[in-house]
């Protein structure tokens, strides 16, 4: 399903999905404190701004229009959603995906310190 603008991703909210991350990662045993480093570290968020954004019903497009992505994002590879990661062309649809496979990788429990790259 597409809108004018894109992926209907693009105009859903962050709040709507964030749950549906901690809960992917909840299950496996990691933390809300490990998710909302995973995100800090994609985009550049405080944790006071990454909260702002969840409160304010901030949308994907406008969540990483407003992030500072981190260089190191580019060594994010493998498959999301049947996709490799490092082959979309849609920078935005690119960064959703990134963030997917980090949510992802959070879960499968690797340790922190590889999901984010260090």
């Amino acid at each position: 399903m597409t809108t004018t603008t894109g992926h209907r991703i693009f105009t859903s909210t962050v709040a709507s999905v964030y749950p549906l991350y901690l809960a992917k990662v909840e299950k496996k045993g990691r933390t809300r404190d490990e998710l909302d480093a995973v995100i800090r570290w994609l985009t550049g968020f405080g944790e006071a701004e990454l909260q702002r954004h969840l409160a304010a019903g901030t949308t994907f497009a406008d969540f990483f229009g407003a992030a500072r992505v981190n260089p190191d994002a580019a060594l994010i590879t493998g498959v999301i959603c049947g996709v490799r990661v490092e082959t979309i062309e849609d920078p935005l649809m690119q960064q959703i995906r990134y963030l997917d496979k980090l949510v992802d990788e959070l879960a499968k429990g690797k340790p922190l310190e590889r999901v984010l790259r260090t």
